[in-house]
């Protein structure tokens, strides 16, 4: 069982993922907030595919970065984007695109390994398989780009994922090959799906594994002003994690999680500019805002005299509202269905991006715990649940402890993954 689990290969665990959007380097932030709004994805991919660039070598489109909307709300967040939000619309998509190098690289999954050739010491070389997929995202590079390896032809997948009709969202396709996303996420889930291969390691407590990290945390104060997060909301997002909200004694009240914040429009950098960090949770969750905080938000802004930020979340508030009106006369048969009511849909900058609620699962605000003494198998069933890539440690008392996450989780596989090879 061991040696069939070794002989895996990075495309396998990419099976019925569909195609990357695509964005090109050349367009602006306002082109990635219009992808961003009609995609059913919560992020794009940024492609340079001009053929004479002296960064390629020969004819060879490359992803360069990944975004989300939480790259456009920090970004608007910064004091002179409020100020003049339309120019900073203009500004290259570039401008929002992650500096860390080695954040999205591209992997071929054509090689296969002999079981009795992978090495045992530190990989140095990608040969392409899932050992070495792990050990690049433990190296830092937490977007792999994998070319997909699909019996379905060019028109047949088209025919399964149709082509957006805005120019910007075009499936990625060079030479008639198309490319998805491996996340942490579909590593642990195919870890999860051969658990009993690690046993009895799975079943120990993440207490006893050492992988609370408890150094390492993002956390602000429920009162803090919610501008004074937006570096930890951009560090969480690299890091695949989330901003913990704790009072004065360390009590974990809830979270400032990326994930939710990607489910919203890029008017919440209005909210975050004028609100604390407890009104931001209250505002993102998807209930949606109270009408009193965007009566707050509204006045402060005023105060301010952003202008600009004012016409643009005034322009969003009445998008909502008119979209919310409009939903009220659906029927009764698509509410029983699952289809979101008119009172979410009238919230600002919630759920204003597509149509397609039930292609997004959007969480609330209240942070995903467990215990020290809560066994790995457990935890990883619990954050894959709820589509997150970490759980937060708290005690009995709710005070906080840590967090665990994919990449601590991964390490000890990793380990472990070293004495079957």
């Amino acid at each position: 069982m061991a040696v069939s689990f070794l002989r895996h290969e990075v495309s396998d665990l990419c099976l019925g993922k569909p195609a990357l959007r695509s964005l090109s380097i050349s367009a602006t932030v306002a082109d990635a907030v219009e992808a961003l709004r009609i995609s059913e994805d919560n992020f794009i991919s940024v492609w340079d595919c001009n053929h004479h660039s002296k960064s390629l070598a020969g004819d060879q489109c490359r992803c360069v970065g990944k975004l989300c909307m939480v790259d456009v709300i920090c970004y608007l967040s910064k004091d002179d984007n409020l100020s003049s939000p339309s120019a900073a619309l203009k500004a290259p998509v570039s401008e929002i695109l992650t500096k860390i190098p080695g954040t999205v690289m591209h992997v071929d999954p054509s090689c296969r390994p002999q079981v009795n050739q992978l090495p045992k010491t530190k990989l140095l070389t990608l040969f392409h398989s899932l050992l070495q997929a792990i050990d690049l995202i433990l190296q830092g590079n937490q977007n792999l780009v994998v070319p997909i390896q699909s019996g379905l032809s060019g028109t047949s997948r088209r025919k399964q994922f149709p082509k957006s009709t805005n120019y910007m969202t075009t499936t990625t396709n060079h030479n008639g090959q198309e490319f998805c996303w491996l996340t942490q996420e579909d590593v642990i889930r195919f870890l999860l799906s051969s658990i009993g291969v690690f046993s009895p390691m799975p079943a120990l407590s993440i207490d006893t594994l050492g992988i609370i990290n408890t150094t390492d945390i993002l956390a602000i104060n429920y009162h803090s002003p919610a501008s004074s997060a937006v570096q930890l909301i951009s560090q969480s997002l690299e890091q695949q994690t989330s901003v913990a909200v704790v009072d004065m004694d360390d009590v974990l009240i809830g979270e400032i999680s990326p994930f939710t914040l990607a489910c919203c429009d890029e008017s919440v950098a209005a909210v975050i500019a004028t609100l604390s960090c407890g009104e931001l949770m209250d505002y993102i969750d998807c209930g949606g805002p109270p009408e009193h905080l965007i009566k707050i938000v509204t006045e402060r802004l005023k105060e301010r005299k952003l202008q600009g930020a004012l016409e643009n979340y005034s322009s969003a508030t009445n998008a909502s509202a008119n979209l919310g009106s409009s939903s009220s006369s659906s029927s009764s048969d698509e509410e029983s269905s699952g289809s979101l009511n008119s009172t979410k849909l009238r919230s600002a900058g919630r759920f204003s991006r597509s149509n397609s609620y039930s292609a997004r699962m959007v969480r609330r605000s209240e942070a995903i715990v467990c215990h020290p003494k809560s066994s790995l198998v457990a935890v990883m069933i619990q954050a894959i649940a709820h589509r997150v890539n970490y759980v937060w440690v708290i005690e009995d008392d709710y005070n906080l402890v840590g967090i665990v996450t994919f990449s601590g989780m991964l390490e000890v596989f990793r380990e472990h993954l070293e004495t079957m090879i």
